[in-house]
């Protein structure tokens, strides 16, 4: 039995992630627009600060948040699926907080 069998409701679920994207694609663009315009103008006053950004405590919080993330995606994947592609869901983002992880030990400023 077929979960959605009007044509009309597969369009709809069809265009629903599309819309999604374009929106949120939209959406990045004027933030970052805005964000350019604001800079220029903090530059063109003279009262334009550079923000600080602590490269340890980024990879650090990254890491720890993908790597929880990737494990418990990676036990609930190999718990339904057993071993098949659908592992990668939760493996990926496991291997990069590793690596943000990795980073954040082995970087010396």
């Amino acid at each position: 039995m077929e979960l959605f069998s009007s044509p009309a409701a597969q369009v709809i679920v069809a265009i629903i992630p599309i819309v999604g994207i374009v929106f949120g694609g939209t959406l990045i663009f004027f933030f970052l627009l805005w964000t350019h315009r604001q800079t220029m103008l903090q530059i063109r006053n003279g009262i334009y600060k550079p923000a600080n950004f602590d490269l340890q405590v980024f990879s650090l919080l990254a890491g720890m948040l993908l790597t929880c993330v990737g494990i418990v995606l990676t036990i609930l994947f190999l718990c339904l699926d057993g071993l098949s592609l659908s592992l990668l869901g939760g493996l990926i983002p496991l291997s990069i907080g590793l690596g943000f992880l990795l980073f954040h030990h082995y970087y010396k400023p």
